[in-house]
Protein backbone atom coordinates (compact mmCIF):
# COMPACT_ATOMS: atom_id res chain seq x y z
CA UNK A 1 0.00 0.00 0.00
CA UNK A 2 2.34 2.84 -1.52
CA UNK A 3 0.04 5.65 -1.20
CA UNK A 4 -1.08 5.32 2.36
CA UNK A 5 2.31 4.40 3.11
CA UNK A 6 3.94 7.51 1.70
CA UNK A 7 1.37 9.71 3.00
CA UNK A 8 1.41 8.33 6.86
CA UNK A 9 5.31 8.16 6.60
CA UNK A 10 6.66 10.20 3.40
CA UNK A 11 4.64 13.15 3.45
CA UNK A 12 5.02 16.53 3.68
CA UNK A 13 2.48 19.25 5.04
CA UNK A 14 2.13 23.12 4.00
CA UNK A 15 0.06 25.60 4.37
CA UNK A 16 1.01 28.17 2.29
CA UNK A 17 -0.46 29.08 -0.31
CA UNK A 18 -3.30 26.70 1.11
CA UNK A 19 -3.06 23.45 2.84
CA UNK A 20 -1.50 20.89 0.80
CA UNK A 21 0.65 17.60 1.40
CA UNK A 22 3.59 16.65 -0.80
CA UNK A 23 4.13 12.91 -1.33
CA UNK A 24 7.49 11.07 -2.39
CA UNK A 25 7.21 7.75 -3.85
CA UNK A 26 3.23 7.23 -3.09
CA UNK A 27 3.42 5.20 -6.66
CA UNK A 28 5.31 1.68 -7.08
CA UNK A 29 7.41 0.76 -9.70
CA UNK A 30 4.79 -1.33 -11.54
CA UNK A 31 2.47 1.48 -11.54
CA UNK A 32 5.11 4.45 -12.75
CA UNK A 33 5.84 1.94 -15.68
CA UNK A 34 1.80 1.85 -16.42
CA UNK A 35 2.10 5.19 -16.65
CA UNK A 36 4.65 6.48 -18.81
CA UNK A 37 3.86 3.27 -20.90
CA UNK A 38 0.16 4.06 -21.77
CA UNK A 39 -0.72 4.44 -25.13
CA UNK A 40 -2.76 8.01 -24.81
CA UNK A 41 -3.70 9.66 -27.60
CA UNK A 42 -1.28 12.39 -29.14
CA UNK A 43 -3.71 14.53 -30.95
CA UNK A 44 -2.99 18.22 -32.59
CA UNK A 45 -4.91 20.71 -30.03
CA UNK A 46 -5.04 24.23 -29.78
CA UNK A 47 -4.62 24.09 -26.22
CA UNK A 48 -6.60 26.71 -24.71
CA UNK A 49 -5.51 26.58 -20.50
CA UNK A 50 -7.99 24.06 -20.10
CA UNK A 51 -7.81 20.60 -19.15
CA UNK A 52 -11.26 19.96 -21.81
CA UNK A 53 -9.66 22.16 -24.49
CA UNK A 54 -12.98 23.73 -24.90
CA UNK A 55 -13.00 27.11 -22.83
CA UNK A 56 -15.55 25.35 -20.62
CA UNK A 57 -15.59 26.79 -17.10
CA UNK A 58 -15.82 24.58 -14.27
CA UNK A 59 -19.68 25.12 -13.68
CA UNK A 60 -19.99 24.02 -17.38
CA UNK A 61 -17.91 20.76 -16.99
CA UNK A 62 -19.68 20.37 -13.84
CA UNK A 63 -20.34 16.40 -12.66
CA UNK A 64 -18.56 15.35 -15.90
CA UNK A 65 -17.07 12.07 -15.53
CA UNK A 66 -15.87 11.76 -18.31
CA UNK A 67 -13.45 14.77 -18.32
CA UNK A 68 -14.72 16.75 -21.27
CA UNK A 69 -14.17 17.11 -25.05
CA UNK A 70 -10.56 16.21 -24.69
CA UNK A 71 -11.11 13.05 -23.01
CA UNK A 72 -9.51 11.44 -25.62
CA UNK A 73 -5.76 12.80 -24.79
CA UNK A 74 -6.28 10.95 -21.56
CA UNK A 75 -6.52 7.37 -20.03
CA UNK A 76 -9.31 6.94 -17.28
CA UNK A 77 -9.08 3.78 -15.71
CA UNK A 78 -12.24 1.83 -15.84
CA UNK A 79 -14.09 -1.28 -15.70
CA UNK A 80 -13.01 -1.61 -19.52
CA UNK A 81 -9.66 -2.05 -19.50
CA UNK A 82 -8.31 -1.67 -16.02
CA UNK A 83 -6.99 -5.48 -17.05
CA UNK A 84 -4.66 -3.77 -19.33
CA UNK A 85 -3.32 -1.90 -16.14
CA UNK A 86 -3.12 -4.97 -13.83
CA UNK A 87 -0.84 -2.07 -11.15
CA UNK A 88 -2.80 0.92 -11.08
CA UNK A 89 -5.80 -1.24 -10.67
CA UNK A 90 -4.17 -2.44 -6.97
CA UNK A 91 -3.29 1.40 -6.70
CA UNK A 92 -7.77 1.85 -6.78
CA UNK A 93 -8.16 -0.73 -4.70
CA UNK A 94 -5.84 1.00 -2.09
CA UNK A 95 -7.91 4.15 -2.53
CA UNK A 96 -11.13 2.52 -2.04
CA UNK A 97 -10.32 0.61 0.44
CA UNK A 98 -11.97 2.54 3.67
CA UNK A 99 -9.01 2.79 5.93
CA UNK A 100 -7.34 4.97 3.50
CA UNK A 101 -10.14 7.10 2.82
CA UNK A 102 -10.41 7.18 6.36
CA UNK A 103 -6.99 8.22 6.99
CA UNK A 104 -6.67 10.95 3.66
CA UNK A 105 -10.22 12.53 5.22
CA UNK A 106 -8.36 13.00 8.59
CA UNK A 107 -5.56 14.96 6.96
CA UNK A 108 -7.67 16.90 4.67
CA UNK A 109 -10.81 17.32 6.50
CA UNK A 110 -13.20 15.65 4.47
CA UNK A 111 -15.72 12.68 4.72
CA UNK A 112 -14.65 9.89 2.02
CA UNK A 113 -16.47 6.84 3.55
CA UNK A 114 -19.35 7.53 0.58
CA UNK A 115 -17.06 9.07 -2.14
CA UNK A 116 -16.18 7.30 -5.35
CA UNK A 117 -12.72 7.21 -6.63
CA UNK A 118 -11.34 8.40 -10.33
CA UNK A 119 -8.32 7.54 -12.09
CA UNK A 120 -6.82 8.87 -15.05
CA UNK A 121 -3.51 8.55 -16.70
CA UNK A 122 -2.43 12.15 -18.16
CA UNK A 123 0.22 12.40 -21.15
CA UNK A 124 0.68 16.97 -21.49
CA UNK A 125 2.42 16.86 -24.83
CA UNK A 126 4.14 20.09 -26.24
CA UNK A 127 2.21 23.32 -26.13
CA UNK A 128 -0.07 22.15 -23.10
CA UNK A 129 -0.39 25.03 -20.40
CA UNK A 130 -3.04 25.13 -17.61
CA UNK A 131 -4.66 28.76 -16.67
CA UNK A 132 -5.29 29.13 -12.59
CA UNK A 133 -8.38 27.70 -11.38
CA UNK A 134 -9.88 25.95 -8.30
CA UNK A 135 -11.02 22.68 -8.63
CA UNK A 136 -15.08 21.78 -9.19
CA UNK A 137 -16.89 21.17 -5.64
CA UNK A 138 -17.89 17.17 -6.97
CA UNK A 139 -13.95 16.74 -6.53
CA UNK A 140 -13.20 15.80 -2.71
CA UNK A 141 -9.69 15.74 -3.16
CA UNK A 142 -7.17 16.42 -5.60
CA UNK A 143 -3.99 15.01 -6.33
CA UNK A 144 -1.39 14.70 -8.96
CA UNK A 145 1.40 12.00 -8.92
CA UNK A 146 4.25 12.68 -11.91
CA UNK A 147 5.87 10.12 -13.64
CA UNK A 148 9.51 11.23 -14.77
CA UNK A 149 11.71 8.49 -14.84
CA UNK A 150 15.11 9.72 -15.12
CA UNK A 151 13.86 13.10 -14.81
CA UNK A 152 14.08 13.70 -18.24
CA UNK A 153 11.41 16.33 -18.35
CA UNK A 154 12.22 19.43 -16.10
CA UNK A 155 11.46 19.49 -12.61
CA UNK A 156 9.84 22.84 -13.15
CA UNK A 157 7.05 21.39 -15.09
CA UNK A 158 5.58 20.39 -11.65
CA UNK A 159 1.88 22.32 -10.70
CA UNK A 160 2.50 25.77 -9.52
CA UNK A 161 0.22 26.99 -6.74
CA UNK A 162 -0.82 30.78 -6.48
CA UNK A 163 -1.63 33.31 -4.42
CA UNK A 164 -5.25 35.30 -4.11
CA UNK A 165 -3.78 37.68 -6.95
CA UNK A 166 -2.82 34.97 -9.63
CA UNK A 167 0.65 35.29 -8.33
CA UNK A 168 2.72 32.05 -8.54
CA UNK A 169 4.11 31.65 -5.15
CA UNK A 170 5.15 27.97 -5.56
CA UNK A 171 5.75 25.33 -8.12
CA UNK A 172 5.63 21.47 -6.98
CA UNK A 173 8.72 19.84 -8.10
CA UNK A 174 7.90 17.51 -11.58
CA UNK A 175 9.99 14.75 -10.14
CA UNK A 176 9.79 11.19 -10.69
CA UNK A 177 7.24 9.23 -8.19
CA UNK A 178 6.42 12.69 -6.14
CA UNK A 179 3.11 14.43 -6.35
CA UNK A 180 0.49 16.59 -4.16
CA UNK A 181 -2.77 16.51 -2.09
CA UNK A 182 -5.36 19.22 -1.13
CA UNK A 183 -8.89 19.25 -0.77
CA UNK A 184 -10.24 21.22 -3.39
CA UNK A 185 -12.07 24.52 -2.31
CA UNK A 186 -12.36 28.45 -3.11
CA UNK A 187 -9.18 29.68 -2.52
CA UNK A 188 -6.91 26.67 -3.84
CA UNK A 189 -5.67 28.23 -7.08
CA UNK A 190 -3.25 25.87 -9.04
CA UNK A 191 -2.29 25.52 -12.80
CA UNK A 192 0.61 25.14 -15.01
CA UNK A 193 2.05 28.29 -16.61
CA UNK A 194 3.96 28.03 -20.31
CA UNK A 195 6.67 25.93 -20.05
CA UNK A 196 8.53 23.85 -22.16
CA UNK A 197 7.49 20.25 -22.44
CA UNK A 198 10.16 18.09 -24.45
CA UNK A 199 8.37 14.99 -25.07
CA UNK A 200 5.26 14.74 -22.45
CA UNK A 201 4.39 15.13 -19.46
CA UNK A 202 3.06 12.05 -17.59
CA UNK A 203 1.23 12.35 -14.27
CA UNK A 204 -1.51 10.21 -12.44
CA UNK A 205 -4.80 12.38 -11.86
CA UNK A 206 -6.66 11.09 -8.44
CA UNK A 207 -9.95 12.47 -6.98
CA UNK A 208 -12.34 11.21 -4.78
CA UNK A 209 -15.31 12.37 -5.90
CA UNK A 210 -19.41 12.60 -5.17
CA UNK A 211 -19.78 11.25 -8.39
CA UNK A 212 -20.64 7.87 -9.50
CA UNK A 213 -17.62 6.32 -10.93
CA UNK A 214 -16.60 2.54 -11.88
CA UNK A 215 -15.00 2.35 -8.34
CA UNK A 216 -16.17 3.26 -5.05
CA UNK A 217 -15.28 3.57 -1.45
CA UNK A 218 -16.14 -0.09 0.68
Amino acid sequence: MSFLESFKSRSVHSSFPFDHFELTKPLTDGQIDEICGAKVADMKLNYDGTRAVDGGSGDYRKGDASGGAAGKIREFVNVENYKTYPHLKKFIDELCNKETAKFVGSKINRDLSNAYVRVEIIADRVGFWLKPHCDIKEKLMSCLLFANPGNIENEELGTDFYDSNMKVVKTVPFKNNYGYVFASGPNTWHGLEKKSIKRDRRCLQVNYVTFKTDWKVN
